[in-house]
């Protein structure tokens, strides 16, 4: 029997670990590692178009699965490529395991051809980042970022030279028992204490909650139906605590709607749950704030607290919810649904109803019959931009649904990427990528690795031909739109080419018949739909500022000469723009 050689444990111990698939791009560096994976019948080898597609997709596959999931890139430029998506996995507490493969081992630090220090670059987007610089140090190292990986969700980077892959593995490695699930984290009976006294002592109590509320849709309910409590959520929240909420109150930030603003902001004492929400300017600065999370980085990182608790939310509430005195007025929760109530039916379906003869079509109106048409138990992957403002408002999660996105790092292009992850954990799975013609373009080589791998990804293409996001910021900065403009072509005659189902759609009465026969497409497909650039979104508080900024935008246009765009953006928005 053939002696293994460093590439061969390598990989051995990644399937130890659990990990199915290694995504990346072959190449000299990486070569033992590739032929190792070929050799090993527990992994599989996922060769995508670029690098950064790879770590993408490794995120998502993590975030599905709750498991290791794994990607590599070549010496220098080819695992530079991989950065991206590894801060995104990072940031969305995805175990993932990056190998970035070196240079000779004897040229390191010398300037040799497609020189790095992967050791060095990818410290800031990973728990643990190390160089194996002799077959001694395995498995020991690889062991120890994976345990970092898993245990402390996200981000840990080996950099193996090649001829150190290449090289014999020790005679007798030491193989201790790896780490493959993390542990429940339980806050001390004095700290609950502390909650429970300040819970009682509240009239109006607010619950906010993020993706660390995963897995604990039934205690945050029955917390709330005990304390009479409206429940807003971040958008990584909105997957796990949306559905069967009959305290609702909607979604707070950027892409907000309903009345969760007003609930964080007219409340006695606010409770943060599993929420590491970045937009600190829509959190309150006069109210009592207690905040719960397993990561005690996260606590007090947005908001002054009055009390910090450190645990995992669904144990915190399973031992804090029993010792509760329940209340019995409800008058402010009933206020914020009756809030809620009515900024819905006001704003965020005043584009869905009589917009079937509406062209440009309003991507509203796609979104909303994409969400009546996908399984119970899609996965969708969301482009950052506009697209995840019809996502956020518009797809309707049950329990089953997952909505993932690049939520915290706010990446371009990640939707396909993902996909790609997101479909080799089930086959069968429908999953949709809800991608804008910006970001899906910027990485559109990867369609192929759809049509090359058979996978059935479902492309739902929002094309407006513009970038915007980026535009309405502009406007709002006050600024005239420049540099937004797409110039795109036949996305779908773009697909047929490539081999896979393509349809375009322009009108709307074509939508759900094109959406009903993509769905049923056996292989992968893309939907390209010419949506209205002039649908913009506003958000559910706007202040004076954003108001003078957009109106002196809409004057610039107009002295260039864009009156008639002032005036189809006026119609598109009228109904949508909140008074200030």
């Amino acid at each position: 029997m053939a002696k293994q050689n460093v590439a061969d444990q390598f990989v051995d111990i990644l399937a130890r670990a659990g990990v199915k698939r290694l995504y990346g791009v072959v190449g000299d560096s990486l070569n033992p590692i590739v032929d190792a994976v070929r050799r090993n019948a527990a992994l599989d080898w996922v060769h995508v178009r670029h690098e950064e597609t790879a770590a993408f997709a490794a995120g998502a596959e993590a975030q599905i699965t709750g498991r290791l999931a794994a990607c590599a890139g070549s010496c220098g430029p080819g695992n530079l490529h991989l950065v991206n998506g590894l801060y995104d996995a990072h940031r969305s507490m995805a175990p993932v395991l990056a190998l970035a493969s070196h240079i000779p081992s004897g040229e390191i630090g010398l300037g040799y051809f497609q020189e790095t220090h992967p050791d060095r670059l990818f410290q800031e987007c990973s728990h643990y980042c190390e160089l194996i610089s002799n077959p001694k140090q395995m498995p020991r190292l690889l062991q120890t970022a994976i345990q970092n990986a898993i245990g402390r969700s996200g981000v840990s980077v080996v950099a193996l030279p090649g001829d150190i892959a290449d090289q014999p593995a020790p005679d007798k490695p030491v193989q201790t028992a790896l780490v493959t699930a993390r542990p429940t984290v339980r806050p001390s009976d004095a700290e609950i204490d502390k909650l429970v006294a300040m819970i009682d002592e509240a009239e109006r109590v607010t619950l906010f909650c993020g993706s660390g509320t995963a897995g604990a849709h039934a205690e945050v309910m029955e917390l709330a139906g005990k304390i009479k409590s409206p429940v807003g959520h971040a958008l990584r929240g909105k997957e796990w605590i949306q559905y069967d909420n009959p305290f609702d109150v909607g979604m707070s930030g950027l892409l907000g709607y309903g009345a969760a603003y007003e609930a964080t902001h007219e409340c006695d004492l606010l409770i943060l749950l599993g929420t590491d929400f970045p937009y600190n300017a829509f959190l309150p600065d006069d109210v009592t704030i207690a905040q719960v999370d397993v990561r005690p980085e996260n606590l007090g990182r947005r908001s002054k607290l009055d009390l910090a608790v450190w645990g995992d939310v669904k144990e915190t509430l399973r031992c804090l919810t029993p010792r509760l005195r329940p209340k019995q007025n409800r008058r402010f929760l009933d206020k914020m649904l009756k809030k809620h109530a009515d900024a819905l039916e006001g704003v965020v379906k005043a584009y869905t109803r009589k917009v079937d003869k509406h062209v440009p079509i309003h991507p509203e109106y796609v979104a909303s019959v994409l969400d009546e048409l996908a399984d119970p138990e899609a996965v969708f992957t969301v482009d950052t931009g506009m697209c995840n403002v019809w996502a956020a408002r518009y797809i309707s999660p049950n329990g089953r649904r997952r909505i993932i996105g690049s939520f915290s790092h706010g990446s371009m292009a990640n939707a396909l990427p993902m996909a790609i992850g997101a479909q080799f954990t089930d086959r069968n799975r429908q999953v949709v990528s809800i991608s804008g013609d910006g970001g899906f373009s910027m990485l559109m080589g990867d369609f192929l690795t759809l049509v090359q791998l058979d996978l059935p990804v479902k492309v739902v293409l929002f094309n407006n031909s513009s970038l915007g996001m980026v535009e309405l910021e502009m406007m709002v900065a006050g600024l005239p739109s420049y540099g937004t403009a797409n110039q795109n072509p036949d996305f779908a005659a773009v697909a047929r080419a490539c081999g896979a189902y393509g349809i375009r759609v322009e009108k709307p009465k074509q939508l759900p018949g094109a959406l009903k026969d993509a769905f049923r497409h056996k292989g992968p497909a893309l939907v390209d739909i010419v949506t209205d650039p002039n649908a913009l979104s506003i958000p559910p508080r706007i202040s004076r500022e954003m108001v003078t900024g957009f109106a002196l935008s809409a004057s610039k246009v107009v002295l260039d000469g864009g009156v008639g765009r002032m005036v189809q953006m006026a119609r598109s928005n009228l109904r949508n723009v909140p008074r200030p």
